[in-house]
């Protein structure tokens, strides 16, 4: 910029800069700055270059034309740079766009200038149907896209000749899925069977340009009803983007069906409905052929369309034509106030409430009336309208028992609660019909400390009524999801059970203790009266519970009790130990196996000890910690036989089969039940890691056999050929020899006999 002047004298000096340059680099600065600041969406540098290249009149693009970023960027005197993230062009500072765009006298004609570029390029004989596959995509894009945008806003005699040639033989242009596929919003389009595609009317209406539709529809055999791929006639893309001078065009032909429906049954008017546009729907109301209160196949009639969209101009032209119902429904059983309610759209809702034929409390076939819709969006405006109403109950229940008070709790807003709260009428204590839960359940499940404040106010509100489904209570409920602002206040009321079980038998801190909530575990422990070692339904205690989940810090606070027991057995016979060990919680298991009353070596009712599930998932430091211990047995079986050695190897974890293989106490070759060996599982298994570990002890027992063997290397199959004492189970019938090892069935590499 230039030293001591303003943002836009130097602006100003810049573009003289350009200018002074003159020639062609003059006119390159100039055309990208135009661009640039003229687009519909960020250009990517190929895209601006190859639009600076296009010449009118040219049948082809010169490739030799495409100027270079570099080359850009010198004439634009570093007004324009690259945005390397998004990899598109822009102006060098948002305050460029401004003073471009307060000085239109730079840019002779921008919009026309653009749009006959893009129809210039579309018009090239590479795009012309049949199109050229793989065809580059440079400028395709936004040209097909945009070329109608900027020929809307400015139309040039050049633009409008271009445009009837590419719309002349539109159908099969590529140019026109393009747009679909753009407009679809899919990314990929599909041609519906037995419907034409689409025409050069459907997208010069689809644009609005006035001027070419006028000329497409003075063609001889122009069919103006004609159905598109999608479903649409011209009236339709024109009335629903709003192209008020191309609708009013397409009603003066004598042979227009202004009533057509598209593929989902929605007229002209019912998209000027649903767009608000009130002087396109003011155009087709006055027709005598337009039924205004023409439903969908949704059931949706254009009043509904603009009832939900809050387009009250538009409600109010049709609440005055006495063919309007203004209380019908549509498939869902939904009127147009509840879809009003809904989306807060109170100036709609004056208009229908304004009226002695619509019912104010209507309900849907879900049950849900419009104070129901309304409290659970939060519209607070549109309940205190509907509250005001005497013919409105405000503890009407849908059909799942959700009353409004619930709805709104149960999507936490305050301010709609409060209102209804003041109602008299409601229940404040009242369960749904599916879950049984109270407005409070909802809130203290959920965390909403404010409302949970508002509800405890109320008389009459049950803090420990519990759920149908699990019995839990609200402050089991926040407990469990870690809400403490929300289990501070329920345990400030006397009447709240702390230690109140659900149907499971968890307790609140049984639910703080499993999920890890420790300031939550605190705050029931200084309430008093709570079981620390209370056990739920499958003999589970908050211990338990917390040391299976590695919840480390709600462990410490109940080992700090002397009414816990940290060796107390679940119905399965499984210890806190056992779970924190078969988990791989490690510091949990420390934790334990520092307390004097935890035997570390304890199994369950199927046998299996903490070293045991250790090994089994292969948490290599729990075993470590176990194996130090001197009362721990390492090759202690479970009621199948099978060692920790055993299922480790079966599971193919290579670290712990070599922690266990230091221990003198661990027989290697020790067999399961049924006669299956460490080394026979990791044969089956494929383990070769594990299989080289076995084979370095002198005896690892014998191999054995089975016809479910799993995909194996067959580097395995050579490491058991070495040993001489591999052998297969069972006695060797001479006359039926012995197959081969897993790993050879599964390789079919045939082996000597062992």
């Amino acid at each position: 910029m230039v030293k001591g002047l303003g943002l836009g004298d130097a602006y100003s000096a810049t573009v003289e800069r350009i200018k002074e340059q003159g020639g062609a680099k003059a006119e390159l600065g100039m055309a990208a700055l135009m661009w640039v600041s003229h687009s519909e969406r960020p250009l990517t540098a190929d895209e601006l270059c190859h639009a600076l290249a296009v010449r009118i009149g040219s049948a082809d693009l010169d490739p030799d034309n495409v100027p270079s970023v570099e080359a850009l960027s010198e004439c634009c005197q570093g007004l324009i740079a690259m945005d390397k993230e998004a990899s598109t062009i822009r102006l060098v500072h948002s305050t460029l766009q401004y003073y471009l765009s307060s000085h239109p006298g730079l840019f002779d004609r921008a919009h026309s200038t653009i749009a006959e570029t893009c129809l210039a390029y579309l018009n090239f004989q590479r795009f012309k149907p049949p199109p050229i596959s793989n065809l580059p995509d440079s400028f395709l894009g936004y040209s097909s896209i945009y070329w109608g945008v900027h020929a809307k806003r400015e139309l040039s005699g050049c633009a409008k000749s271009l445009a009837l040639e590419l719309l002349g033989d539109y159908n099969d242009h590529i140019s026109a899925r393009l747009l679909l596929e753009h407009v679809s919003g899919t990314g990929r389009f599909y041609y519906s069977k037995g419907f034409p595609s689409f025409t050069g009317l459907h997208c010069a209406s689809f644009f609005g340009i006035v001027e070419v539709v006028a000329t497409l529809v003075g063609i001889n055999g122009c069919d103006v009803n004609q159905i598109d791929c999608v479903g649409n006639t011209p009236l339709i893309w024109a009335a629903g983007n709003g192209h008020e001078g191309v609708v009013k065009l397409l009603l003066k032909q004598d042979d227009i069906k202004p009533d057509g429906p598209d593929g989902y049954g929605r007229t002209a008017l019912s998209w000027a409905a649903e767009s608000g546009n009130e002087a396109v729907a003011g155009l087709l109301l006055r027709r005598g052929d337009v039924n205004p209160n023409k439903p969908d196949y949704r059931g949706q009639t254009p009043l509904l369309w603009a009832a939900e969209n809050g387009h009250g101009g538009v409600v109010d032209m049709l609440l005055r034509w006495d063919d309007v119902n203004p209380d019908k429904p549509n498939d869902g059983g939904r009127a147009p106030l509840s879809c009003a309610a809904e989306n807060g759209h109170e100036g709609v809702m004056n208009l229908l409430l304004g009226r002695n034929d619509v019912d104010p409390d209507r309900p849907g076939f879900d049950g849900r009336a419009p104070l129901s819709w309304a409290a659970g969006a939060g519209r607070e405006g549109a309940v205190k309208l509907l509250l005001r109403r005497r013919d409105v109950n405000p503890d009407q229940p849908d059909y799942e028992g959700l009353a409004p008070l619930s709805w709104a709790v149960k999507n936490g807003h305050e301010g709609v609660v409060k209102l209804l709260l003041e109602r008299d009428g409601v229940d404040p204590n009242r369960p749904d019909a599916i879950l049984g839960h109270t407005p409070l359940l909802w809130a203290a499940r959920n965390g909403y400390e404010g409302v949970v404040r508002l509800l405890l106010k109320r008389d009459g509100v049950d803090p420990n009524r519990p759920d149908a489904i699990l019995g839990h209570t609200p402050l089991l409920w926040a407990a469990r999801n870690g809400y403490e602002g929300v289990v501070r206040l329920l345990l400030k009321r006397d009447d709240v059970d702390p230690d109140r079980e659900g149907f499971d038998g968890r307790t609140p801190l049984s639910g703080a203790a499993w999920s890890g909530h420790e300031g939550i575990v605190k705050l029931l422990f200084g309430r008093g009266g709570v079981g620390p070692d209370r056990p739920d339904t499958g003999g589970q205690t908050p211990l338990s519970g917390a040391a299976r989940n590695g919840h480390e810090g709600a462990v410490k606070l109940l080992l700090e009790r002397n009414d816990v027991n940290p060796d107390r057995s679940d119905t399965e016979g499984q210890t806190p130990l056992w779970g924190a060990a078969r988990n791989g919680h490690e510091g949990i298991v420390k934790l334990l196996l520092a307390r004097n009353d935890v035997n570390p070596d304890r199994p369950d009712k199927e046998g299996q000890t903490p070293l045991w599930g250790a090994a089994w998932n292969g948490h290599q430091g729990v075993v470590k910690l176990l194996l130090e211990r001197n009362d721990v047995n390492p090759d202690r079986p479970d009621k199948e036989g099978q060692t920790p050695l055993w299922r480790a190897a079966w599971n193919g974890h290579e670290g712990v089969v070599k922690l266990l293989l230091e221990s003198n106490d661990v027989i290697p070759s020790r067999p399961d039940a049924e006669g299956q060996t460490p080394l026979s599982g990791a044969d089956r298994n494929g383990h070769e890691g594990v299989v080289r570990l076995l084979l370095g002890r002198e005896h690892v027992g014998r191999l054995g056999f089975n016809g479910r063997a799993k995909r194996v290397h067959e580097r395995v199959v050579n490491l058991l050929q070495k040993r001489k004492d591999v052998t297969p189970d069972g006695p060797v019938n001479p006359s039926h020899p012995p197959p081969p090892p897993y790993a050879a069935r599964r390789k079919r590499v045939k082996l000597v006999a062992f």
